[in-house]
């Protein structure tokens, strides 16, 4: 980039000294709150510095929503899986690997892409480059389809919040009409055999009655949570093309999950920034003290070694790095448009960069501090169940509405720890909600600027259609789609978005060039950093990202 830069309030060839470029900064950051602003249009200018898009209230505001987007429900029951299943602790290696030279780059970049523009995703790719205006939209759609899924997980906890005040939790034992012959609980077969009675098929016979039966064959067992999740609360078909019908429990619940995110996201960011200090903080109390109490049970000891231990063959497989490179992506969420959008808010000299590593060391440390809650407590339930722990692990919506609910009644005061458990889901889900609901709303507004007096309209139309197209997943097939959803949404999609990114921005509109918009934000950096960002954004990264698409690809036809 040339030393010299052209001054807004001039025709844009018009260059100028590094007094007028100093000039130049000190203005870009009194005009950095309004939208989509061209220095090169004076009638823009006026036009947008009356028509705000609106701005964080303060630094922490950005941090803790950032934080909040990042640290979500897959910190708690997808990243704890992955170690199980990839190595135990020797996962810990590719993906701190990849969150260093993939992961942290791309979201740096992001932060300080939308930073600098004040634009969300559906404008700012297309005044960095014309043909990339796809990108964005790229973007908005897969955060749009996510949304669409994601308020389901929120519905759910909000059910299962509620109705874990009752006494006993609903849940417990076998007789209940949504109990099946293959229901089999271990607090009934213990009250049972202190009766002198054998336990079979969810009920407890005498010993005479067992023999004339002649129940030799042992039944495949399933526990109370999992049939009352399927059975009761899902009302789960058998199959994706039996929809059946609307289940209004589950209607009723969806909506109050969307009446929550839109009363929080009325007054956009503003308002949004506000509640994070809440919903970003709670999960580490409420996991700190699931931690405590984990550490407390038998079987605790076992559950986390299982976690740990190592097993450096993995390090050899295309799926152990293949998984690390797309957990990056549910971690930090570069390439969803979420980070852009939240970015695009944030004060013109913001230290985006330091942003970026905090967060990024946050994400890491909590994803590993949840591995040892969740497996303390599958160790515990192994323990109980007088099984391996192997036979207990799941993840996703198995660990979260049949695993935790199968231990908390085994524990002492069940329900308060169920509230603590159920809530805190509530709160992470919500953190990310509020994140891919704002880029949508985000796009609608950059697209039309004059909607911008009618936010609150705005988010409440999103949030109708967010609720109506989130229907079918309230049906009595809805599962079947959540799982379709949750599996191709967001997969290989974000891979190509991010290498399309490294190539628009180190490439394209150029690594050099974007090294100086970043010091116009935040000051003079030494020659080192340029050197290092410039090889990262255009080599490293975008080939550690190839190269991960491709180990997905082989794994996927191998």
């Amino acid at each position: 980039m040339d030393s010299v830069v052209h001054d807004e309030s001039e025709d844009c060839s018009t260059k100028l000294t590094v007094e007028g470029w100093l000039k130049r900064v000190e203005r870009r950051r009194q005009l950095a709150y309004t939208s989509g602003y061209d220095f090169c249009s004076e009638d823009q200018m006026n036009d947008e510095v009356h028509a705000k898009r609106g701005s964080w209230t303060g630094r922490y505001d950005f941090l803790l929503s950032l934080l909040g987007y990042s640290v979500g429900l897959g910190n708690v029951w997808r990243f704890p899986y992955l170690c199980y299943s990839n190595g135990g602790g020797a996962f810990l290696i590719p993906f701190t690997v990849m969150l260093v030279i993939a992961g942290l780059p791309l979201m740096f970049m992001e932060l300080s892409l939308a930073q600098y523009a004040g634009l969300g995703p559906a404008i700012l790719f297309k005044r960095l480059a014309p043909l990339s205006e796809g990108l964005g939209y790229g973007m908005i759609l897969i955060s749009g389809m996510v949304m669409l899924y994601y308020n389901v997980i929120i519905a759910w906890t909000v059910f299962y919040m509620v109705v874990s005040f009752e006494e006993p939790l609903p849940w417990r034992g076998c007789q209940h009409e949504w109990a099946t012959e293959n229901c089999f609980s271990y607090e009934e077969e213990d009250n049972c055999d202190a009766s002198n009675g054998s336990y079979y098929m969810a009920n407890c016979l005498s010993h005479e009655q067992f023999r004339v039966l002649n129940a030799t064959l042992r039944m495949p067992r399933k526990p109370p949570a999992e049939e009352f999740f399927k059975n009761y609360f899902l009302q789960l078909s058998n199959g994706i093309e039996a929809t059946g019908t609307i289940n209004q429990r589950l209607a009723i619940c969806l909506l109050a999950a969307w009446v929550i995110v839109f009363l929080c996201l009325s007054r956009g960011v503003k308002s949004s920034g506000k509640v994070v200090y809440f919903t970003a903080l709670f999960p580490y109390v409420v996991l700190a003290a699931l931690f405590v109490r984990g550490l407390t049970l038998p079987g605790a000891y076992d559950g986390i070694m299982y976690y740990l231990r190592p097993d450096w063959a993995k390090l050899r497989t295309a799926q152990l790095w293949g998984d690390a490179a797309v957990q990056i992506f549910f971690a930090l969420s570069p390439a969803w448009g979420g980070l852009l959008t939240l970015a695009s808010y944030n004060r013109f000299d913001n230290n985006c960069y330091r942003d970026a590593i905090v967060v990024a060391i946050s994400n890491i440390l909590t994803s590993f501090f949840a591995g040892f809650v969740i497996f303390a407590i599958i160790g515990f339930l192994a323990h109980e169940l007088d099984t391996g722990v192997d036979s207990v692990i799941d993840q996703g919506a198995g660990l979260a509405f049949v695993v935790f609910p199968e231990l908390v009644g085994k524990l002492q005061m069940p329900r308060l720890w169920s509230v603590l458990f159920f809530f805190m889901l509530l709160t992470l889900g919500l953190d990310s909600q509020f994140t891919l609901m704002e880029t949508v709303v985000t796009a609608v507004l950059d697209t039309f600027p004059a909607l911008r007096r009618r936010k609150t309209a705005v988010v409440a139309a999103v949030s109708i259609v967010g609720y109506l197209g989130g229907l079918i997943f309230v049906t009595n097939s809805g599962m079947y789609w959540f799982q379709l959803f949750d599996k191709y949404a967001a997969n290989w999609s974000v891979l190509l978005i991010a290498i399309a990114e490294c190539v628009l921005v180190g490439w394209i509109y150029g690594a050099e060039r974007f090294i100086y918009n970043i010091e116009e934000m935040m000051g003079k950096r030494s020659k080192s950093f340029h050197r290092f960002w410039i090889a990262i954004w255009k080599y490293v990264t975008p080939a550690m990202l190839l190269v991960s698409l491709t180990l997905m690809l082989w794994t996927k036809i191998g």
